[in-house]
């Protein structure tokens, strides 16, 4: 008689970690999953890798991770969350960016608002790991904080039912970018919630160290408004934000050279004075709504001051999208790193 074959261990929870070029933080990213405290029912860690040129897949597998290797080009963060939920096993799956570290806790926290079979998605804290490396790094460590509770969208980490991803069909990887957004408005068509908890999810590392990295990745935001707004107007479930930055961003760009004209006709900086003082105007009226997010006030200035700035390359960033749907072309994928 034959022995009966053990029967593998499915785990509760499938980690999809994607990175490309990641280098150390990648390293930092899967040491930080690997010595997490593990849920009941156990883990498995899945690398997706896209195109790396660097030892990347090499240090994932000494890590003890599955590495599955995504040839899309450019490369596409939808691919690569795709081929690793369709490749796990677990009945939730925890999505990570490579250059992130996951807090010990946030998975047992997160599991547990599962209790509720409505909520399909539970995140939680994202912050900056080097807030003090750039002023950049410092400002948009702000944008990841939001309130807690239920939320039209998520981040990059979250923990997903593998159910509800099955429903939905995943992630659109024809979009550029805004791929998390889009598929957490497809699930809430259906009737889904997304929580947000206020606990510490992931430290992040933007390293960004440069004014063109700060552009190209606000223009990068302004394509993928612009094309998810359009999928998404008919619908109930519309995208106001895209329709408020076209407003804010054209009289932005309108006004700066009109302002600029102006002194020249007058040969006076009054012009540009009085736009200066509105612009700080604006960015300490934002700076004082979201107080909230920072005791220092320097912070909260610069804070406001790139929200309000960040409405011009946003705005030329729709207009590419409409020149390229003119144009009947795809763009590549805008990189910031």
């Amino acid at each position: 008689m034959n022995a009966e074959l053990p029967t593998p261990t499915v785990p509760r929870v499938s980690v999809v970690v994607i990175g490309r070029n990641e280098g150390d933080r990648l390293v930092r990213c899967l040491e930080s999953v690997s010595t997490m405290n593990r849920p009941a029912g156990g883990i498995e860690i899945i690398y997706v890798d896209s195109n790396s040129t660097d030892d990347s897949v090499e240090r994932a597998r000494e890590l003890g991770a599955t590495v599955i290797a995504v040839e899309s080009k450019p490369p596409n963060p939808a691919a690569g969350r795709n081929a690793g939920w369709r490749a796990a096993r677990g009945a939730f799956v925890l999505f990570l960016d490579g250059d992130t570290r996951l807090d010990p806790d946030f998975v047992n926290t997160a599991l547990a608002e599962f209790k509720d079979d409505a909520i399909a998605v539970v995140w939680g804290n994202r912050r900056e790991i080097h807030p003090e490396n750039s002023i950049y790094n410092r400002v948009l460590d702000l944008d990841w904080i939001s309130p807690a509770g239920v939320s039209d969208s998520c981040g990059g980490d979250a923990v997903i039912r593998r159910s509800v991803l099955e429903t939905v069909r995943g992630f659109d990887e024809r979009l550029m970018a805004g791929e998390v957004p889009e598929l957490c408005r497809r699930m809430r068509e259906l009737g889904h919630l997304i929580r947000r908890i206020d606990v510490p999810m992931t430290g992040h590392d933007f390293a960004m160290t440069g004014f063109g990295q700060y552009w190209k990745r606000a223009r990068r935001t302004g394509y993928a408004l612009a094309e998810i707004s359009m999928r998404y107007r008919k619908t109930t479930l519309p995208l106001p934000e895209a329709r408020e930055n076209l407003i804010r961003g054209a009289i932005y760009v309108a006004c700066i050279p009109g302002v600029i004209a102006l002194s020249g006709l007058l040969q006076s900086f009054l012009p540009v004075g009085v736009l200066l003082v509105l612009f700080l105007a604006l960015s300490l009226l934002t700076a004082f709504n979201a107080r909230w997010k920072s005791a220092g006030f320097l912070t909260s200035l610069l804070y406001g001051m790139h929200v309000q700035f960040q409405q011009i390359p946003i705005f030329l960033g729709q207009l590419d999208f409409s020149r390229d749907v003119a144009r009947g072309v795809r763009r590549a994928r805008i990189e910031y790193k």
